[in-house]
């Protein structure tokens, strides 16, 4: 009789034998840290039938390298992963020829439309035809993962009107490949009368971005869009206000809307924009230091000094909650619950109702205003003492231009620079 020892010995070394090893490991895409003068590709493990070892099988790089920017590349390299674990959960093997495997598909189905698609030594097959929404949910799926909120949101938005549109007008069309550029054109047209050639052209963007990313899939042949010429608009922007109405808007909302003039006074004194002190923690103040931090147009993070004139402005934060929003609708410090578009929507609107009605504004002063007018007041008084290039240069400091030009062209945007008196030249 064996002993018990013996019995959980062979026990164990049944255990060990059990399990079966997966012959495969999942694709996994390399982006070299993001670094875009590398290649990228998708790279994956399979087991060798002669050592039972998984070995790194060829690199799949198909044409991602030839695009100069992450979204592009990873738009490419997620299909080819997904396409790729999908022939390895069917039975591809790299150490056999895969003919069975190709037979199987149009056995299971002889009438499907697929198109092979070669990438290193394997062949994917895609559907020939997708429909409209079909392909279009796959592009936005790819696009949320590279985009920020805001961003997304305006694509979602704008592409779902596209498609509403073509429900509505060309209700005949049914698969992607249908579409062309005549249906494109007039679409745009159709937007170009309900509203401006501004918002067309971003309509035109959009469409342009999402049929590319088609483009790289080979879900359409080509991007036809990229043909379709910009219109030329005219853009429009916030006005400076003067000297003195920008005092008698500050006396107003002492009176009238404390709160609101704190909000404008970050956006003033800190030189932020709106959304940028929507997206303020209470965290994110550091009385002590004096400096702030937050997120900017094209950064993730910056810091900035609290100027004196704003910390004599500020109640005691000491005893807030750090993670609370440091403005809301009824106070300083507390939870907000929506998305930061909403929050600068709702204080341009708080804005309207308190301050442009009241002052006769049109639409071309705003929140936004205020940023232009300080920073002009501001360079207008280093110019005072300092070489012009010298006055810039402080200035980017303080207003967070990433470089000279930027500054500069910003600068002539708002007729910041103005030249001295020239009568006596006239004369």
């Amino acid at each position: 009789m064996p002993k018990l020892i013996e019995l959980l010995i062979f026990e164990h070394r049944n255990e060990h034998r059990l399990p079966i090893k997966k012959p495969y490991s999942a694709p996994k895409i390399y982006t070299a840290n993001n670094n875009l003068k590398k290649r990228w590709f998708v790279y994956y493990y399979f087991r060798n039938p002669k050592t039972g070892l998984l070995e790194r099988m060829g690199n799949v790089y198909g044409n991602a390298n030839r695009y100069k920017t992450k979204e592009e590349r990873l738009s490419i390299l997620t299909s080819f992963q997904k396409n790729l674990h999908d022939l390895l959960k069917k039975g591809y093997n790299p150490f056999e020829d895969n003919q069975e495997v190709y037979n199987q598909e149009i056995e299971k189905d002889p009438s499907s439309e697929i198109k092979k698609v070669k990438i290193s030594d394997i062949e994917i097959e895609v559907p020939k035809k997708m429909n409209i929404k079909e392909a279009i949910d796959f592009v936005l799926n790819l696009k949320k993962q590279t985009l920020n909120h805001t961003s997304y949101r305006g694509l979602n938005n704008r592409i779902n009107n596209f498609i509403e549109w073509i429900q509505k007008n060309h209700s005949k069309l049914k698969t992607v490949e249908q579409l062309n550029k005549k249906v494109i054109t007039e679409f745009l047209n159709f937007q170009l009368e309900k509203t401006s050639a501004r918002n067309r052209n971003n309509f035109r963007s959009d469409l342009s971005s999402v049929f590319q990313i088609l483009e790289d899939n080979e879900i359409i042949l080509t991007n036809y869009i990229k043909s379709i010429p910009t219109l030329k608009s005219i853009p429009t922007r916030n006005k400076t206000y003067s000297n003195e109405l920008q005092q008698n808007i500050y006396t107003h909302l002492e009176k009238n809307d404390p709160l609101l003039l704190l909000y404008i006074k970050f956006i003033s004194y800190n030189l932020l924009r709106p959304i940028e002190v929507c997206r303020l923690k209470i965290k994110d103040l550091n009385i002590k230091e004096r400096k702030l931090q937050f997120k900017a147009k094209n950064s993730p993070l910056k810091i900035k000094i609290i100027p004196e004139i704003l910390i004599k402005e500020l109640p005691d934060l000491s005893k807030l909650n750090p993670e609370d929003d440091l403005f809301t609708p009824e106070k300083i410090g507390g939870e907000w619950k929506t998305n930061e578009n909403d929050k600068r929507n709702y204080f341009s609107k708080r804005f309207k109702k308190i301050v442009k009605d009241h002052f006769n504004l049109g639409s071309d002063y705003g929140l936004y205003s205020f940023r232009h007018t300080f920073i002009t007041k501001l360079y207008r008084e280093l110019n005072k003492d300092s070489s012009p290039f010298e006055a810039k240069s402080k200035l980017m400091l303080i207003t967070g231009h990433s470089t000279m030009d930027a500054l500069e062209k910003y600068l002539r945007d708002i007729d910041a620079e103005l030249p001295e008196d020239y009568s006596g030249m006239l004369e």
